[in-house]
């Protein structure tokens, strides 16, 4: 589902296929702040950066522990870039739009010609 969320569970689709389309999983543990701020900030970052172009899968690890094993995860939160390969993490809350650039690999939109 370009441009939302969706559940761990659900195949992968066309767009996963695509190059150009990022497919995010962030891992949290419930509805903290820090946990509800790196959701807002990823879903921030997205729309200013990869409007159109990317997926996000929140994983709740107080409801699916068994799943930070997939990604090694550390600490949370946690950003991982799933596709387009190489898989890359961010553990924190997403604030520092540049380091999230730098992390993802993203290249900053042109500001015109």
């Amino acid at each position: 589902m370009s441009g939302g969320t969706q559940d761990p569970g659900e195949p992968a689709t066309e767009a996963d296929l695509d190059p150009g389309h990022y497919h995010l999983r962030l891992y949290v543990a419930g509805q903290t702040s820090k946990s509800l701020s790196a959701m807002a900030n990823l879903k921030r970052f997205c729309e200013e950066h990869l409007a159109g172009r990317y997926d996000i899968e929140v994983v709740d690890l107080l409801k699916n522990p068994q799943l930070a094993a997939g990604d090694q995860i550390l600490a949370i939160p946690t950003l991982v870039r799933r596709l387009p390969s190489p898989l890359k993490r961010i553990i924190g809350d997403l604030s520092n739009t540049e380091k999230v650039l730098v992390g993802l690999d993203i290249r900053p939109k042109a500001d015109g010609p």
